[in-house]
């Protein structure tokens, strides 16, 4: 995706008239319960990927998801959480460069290694869309 939304010209040069159309790097198929960002509207989760609605972010409640998409990484740094140390990186919103939540790179601890490669998201910064 590149970071500037398409721009296109319609009609002759004295009424020039440019839109912007929103453009994602990933669209989840209509008619399935979806997560998105609720800052610019870029899907980031489907609801078969959610994994627990019991964790806890900075910012309040958060969902624990398998994947997203339309998410930037930042770099992984280790961190004490709740449920011990764990190697985790930020991740932002593709579109609007929100951040919001992380990713777990590593834990540390036997009885957290299920959270590996999965992501935190923050409720704070999502929305659900998509019949439900």
């Amino acid at each position: 995706m590149t970071d500037c939304p398409e721009l296109s010209v319609e009609a002759p040069a004295e009424t020039v008239k440019m839109t912007r159309s929103k453009t994602f790097q990933a669209y989840l198929p209509n008619g399935h319960r979806t997560y998105s960002c609720i800052h610019c509207r870029a899907h980031l989760a489907n609801h078969d990927e959610l994994v627990s609605k019991s964790f806890q972010g900075s910012q309040g409640r958060a969902y624990l998801f398998n994947s997203v998409v339309n998410v930037g990484c930042g770099p992984a740094e280790e961190r004490i959480l709740l449920t011990g140390l764990h190697a985790v990186a930020d991740i932002y919103c593709e579109n609007c460069k929100t951040t919001l939540g992380w990713k777990y790179e590593h834990a540390f601890e036997s009885s957290q290694k299920y959270k590996e490669g999965k992501f935190i998201i923050e409720l704070a910064h999502m929305i659900k869309d998509n019949g439900w």
